[in-house]
């Protein structure tokens, strides 16, 4: 897969990153990841940059941190 000049280093654990990489490819982002080298992602629309910052967030967080995202998502008013 080649990746566009505009495409990203994506900061996550090296252990981390072939999940990442996985479901980025599940989702068709566009991305790259190679032994020793870091995982590139080159979103091509808004909702795949909001995806790719979900997914690195839920990598990188504690679950703590990740109650209290979806807990504010919950009290959150609809938008009208």
């Amino acid at each position: 897969m080649i990746i566009n000049k505009e495409s990203q280093n994506v900061t996550v654990e090296w252990s981390e990153r072939w999940q990442v990489y996985h479901r980025l490819q599940s989702l068709e982002i566009s991305c790259s990841c190679r032994i020793n080298e870091p995982l590139q992602a080159a979103p091509d629309s808004p909702q795949q940059a909001i995806q790719l910052w979900s997914i690195v967030k839920q990598v990188t967080s504690n679950r703590h941190e990740l109650v209290d995202w979806l807990n504010q998502c919950w009290q959150m008013k609809p938008y009208q």
